[in-house]
């Protein structure tokens, strides 16, 4: 076992992590499962071992006789914590630390001990009797060292006394005498510097402001107990779970291999940026990048030269200097985390916030057809900005907002299914460069942030989830027989085609939704299964995949129906027209509105998440037409849009994946502290910078995708096969050292 730095567990550098009962309990099982606790030493050595047990097991009394050894088994998780009357420092227990460095004993995982205040009364705190708990303490230390080869060892530093009220057996033990032994101990067990022995005083500054509470002077108050308790298993089990709000102990992995070369990478991509921009190599202009969608994919480029080599380096610069970020903030221990705690105005404040700001930034469409660019960028983006107040808020422990949310994803996944819908039956461009187009836009930052965050491609299963859609789009649309509106225009025998297809994909999906078995066994298969899985299982991806299951075959044939209306112009687009006659749009707006009312109180109303999944994949679809009806319906609604939401939604993917890490971080459990101690200066610092980021990946993206992916067929086949044989081959290394480790 690696040499650990000698820690002083107290004061300013604990941050015990507060939770509820039952998940303490939980967690410090899953900790200490299989392993044995042994607390050696005195009176107040036992009150820690008996608040160390209750939060194992908070049923647990303190049953046990005074000077006489305990013991407690945990049943379930096997855990045994054992309690040793020593209340000396001095050979018998010595001699008991020696008994366990025998080859072949049971050596305890953790040791705590402590023990001073017997010497000093039996003594009446002498002189002689510190020198010879220095010298006691010396012999223990070699055997002490001895046993942190095994596992975790904790000196507990003596906490002080309320001297008015100790009897008079105790009179002698005086808070000065009880800091020259704590001074005593810390030099014998940390005498070279490089000592593994923990000396564990955190409940000693609770004890100064709680210690007058005591009932005899000596035994402090069972709260200050806690404390003390809650610390050594903060000590001993957060390098294990890994808890997000800034707690001790913990010790920062090591960056991977992987992670290594990816750092080499963009470093050598900056170095050869400033090489070609000392020589001189400015005859490429940098791209300006085109107008672009903000979920599904980035429109061709304009017409001009692709960026040359520096214009690449440039860019693979910039990213590598944004990863850089990325890794301080979430993976270096650098930055504080802290815990999201939900409160109604936590969430509907800031909530109120974006509305007024997106009201006051209200503008005139350049066009007013139904669900235009402009409409479609607004829509993403006050959704996507309250999904971001969503998961800051913690808010999806409110079951009516985490109801309403689902269906915010749910009407992006309708976009992904409308958009692409109708690019695809309108232009009928099913070539490999705009496939590639569309899978760079949507992959490009996962991808970078799977080999530098060291996470799998699931971790950030909305992206996983449209590229999926998109592909059985694409699949659905492309395969024999193509029907196009060019095709369908010359008979309508065709438009029952496309009817028979997409009821052929919903047969699909109802196939695969009512058999998980079947459906877990195909995406296990590898090496699909390295795109699917989570932690060795794919249930996250069939629990995400049949949520919205049906949403994108809704948007699909929305798609159909309204294209089809529009080219036999039923529908009226003109600024300031009805999208029908008075009367039709009359009724379909009060319906619209009664339906967008009626789910919000059925999902208010609704009392398990559990429950509301169930239904959610056939309902949600209400809510997303209703809203749809709502904003196009009358002309002038068509005829205005906000800016502010506008814009957002144009860079809401960026948004959507980097929040994970630099703004909620702690990969979306907490959130990133960049500024201790001051959380609205905190919050608003944090977002701007998560903003500017995700607006300049965006461009990144934008630039890479110019340069990566040529429109010349025989060059994007040559790059693609070169990409695959890279990734097949390190899914075979991967795969074969995951099998020798298994081994």
């Amino acid at each position: 076992m690696a040499a650990l730095q000698r820690t002083i567990l107290g004061g300013e550098r604990m941050a015990a992590v507060w939770l509820h009962d039952a998940q303490i309990q939980k967690e410090a099982n899953n900790c200490l499962a299989l392993k044995r606790v042994v607390f050696v030493g005195d009176s107040r050595i036992r009150q820690l071992f008996y608040s160390f047990i209750k939060i194992i097991d908070p049923e647990q009394r303190e049953v046990g006789n005074k000077h006489e050894d305990i013991s407690f088994l945990h049943k379930s998780s096997s855990v045994n914590v054992e309690f040793l009357w020593y209340p000396e420092a001095n050979n018998s227990m010595k001699e008991r630390l020696i008994s366990w460095t025998h080859e072949g004993s049971l050596k305890p995982d953790v040791v705590i001990l402590g023990a001073a205040t017997w010497s000093i009364k039996l003594r009446s705190g002498s002189s002689e009797t510190l020198q010879r708990y220095k010298v006691n303490l010396t012999a223990i230390a070699v055997h002490l060292e001895k046993l942190a080869d095994h596992g975790e060892v904790y000196w507990v530093l003596q906490d002080p006394v309320n001297e008015e009220v100790l009897s008079e057996d105790r009179k002698m033990i005086t808070n000065q005498q009880l800091e020259q032994y704590n001074e005593a101990a810390a030099d014998v067990l940390n005498r070279n510097g490089r000592s593994r022995i923990r000396l564990l005083a955190a409940a000693r500054q609770a004890a100064l402001e709680t210690i007058a509470q005591s009932d005899d002077g000596l035994h402090l108050p069972e709260s200050t107990r806690n404390v003390g308790a809650m610390v050594l298993m903060n000590s001993m089990c957060n390098n294990k779970l890994r808890p997000i709000d800034g707690s001790c102990c913990q010790t920062v992995p090591p960056p991977t291999l992987v992670q290594k070369l990816s750092a080499f990478f963009f470093l050598g991509s900056a170095v050869l940026f400033v090489v070609l921009h000392v020589l001189g190599n400015n005859r490429q202009r940098r791209h300006v990048p085109p107008d672009v969608e903000s979920l599904e994919e980035k429109k061709p480029a304009t017409a001009g030269a692709a960026p040359g080599p520096k214009e690449l380096f440039k860019a693979l610069g910039r990213m590598g200097i944004i990863m850089g970020y990325f890794y301080l903030c979430d993976r270096a221990d650098v930055f504080m985390k802290e815990q999201k705690f939900y409160t109604h105005s936590t969430f509907f404040i800031p909530l109120v916030y974006i509305i007024v700001l997106g009201v006051f930034y209200y503008e005139n469409s350049k066009e007013t057809k139904f669900l235009n660019r402009e409409q479609t960028d607004e829509w993403k983006g006050w959704m996507q900005l309250i999904i971001l107040i969503y998961h800051v808020s913690g808010a999806s422990a409110f079951l009516p907002v985490y109801m309403h949310v689902r269906v915010l994803v749910a009407a992006y996944l309708f976009q992904t299914g409308y958009g692409h819908f109708s690019f695809f039956w309108l232009k009928g461009d099913f070539g490999l460069y705009r496939v590639c187009q569309v899978l760079f836009r949507l992959n490009f930052l996962v991808l970078v942030l799977c080999v530098v965050m060291n996470r799998p491609y699931q971790f950030y299963y909305f992206v996983p989830l449209v590229t999926f859609w998109f592909a059985v789009i694409y699949a659905t649309m492309a395969l024999w027989p193509q029907i196009l509106q060019k095709k369908a225009n010359g008979s309508g025998f065709w438009h029952l085609g496309i009817l028979a297809k997409l009821l052929g994909l919903l047969i699909v999906i109802c196939i695969f939704a009512f058999s998980q078995g079947f459906f877990e066994h195909i995406f296990a298969v590898w090496p699909i299964s390295t795109l699917f899985e989570l932690n060795g299982s794919v249930h996250e991806w069939w629990f995400r995949w049949k949520l919205d299951r049906f949403v994108v075959i809704h948007g699909m044939l929305f798609a159909f129906l309204y294209l089809v209306l529009q080219k036999r112009m039923v529908l009226f687009e003109g600024k300031g027209d009805a999208l029908f006659s008075p009367k039709i749009s009359n009724v379909l707006l009060f319906l619209s509105v009664v339906s967008f009312i009626t789910y919000s109180i059925w999902a208010s109303s609704c009392k398990t998440k559990t429950e509301c999944n169930e239904m959610h994949p056939y309902i949600s679809v209400v809510q997303i037409l209703a809203f749809i009806l709502i904003r196009n319906i009358p002309g002038y609604a068509r005829s205005v849009y906000s800016s502010f939401f506008a814009w957002f939604g144009k860079i809401s993917l960026e948004l959507f994946i980097c929040q994970y890490h630099i703004w909620l971080a702690a990969d979306t459990k907490g959130i990133l502290v960049l500024i201790p101690g001051n959380p609205s200066l905190n919050i608003l610092v944090s977002t701007f910078i998560f903003v500017c980021v995700a607006h300049e990946i965006s461009l990144i993206t934008n630039d890479l995708a110019q340069v990566i992916i040529p429109k010349d067929n025989v060059a994007l086949l040559k790059r693609l096969g070169a990409v695959g044989v890279f990734t097949l081959g390190v899914l075979l290394l991967s795969r074969g050292s995951h099998n020798t480790h298994g081994a």
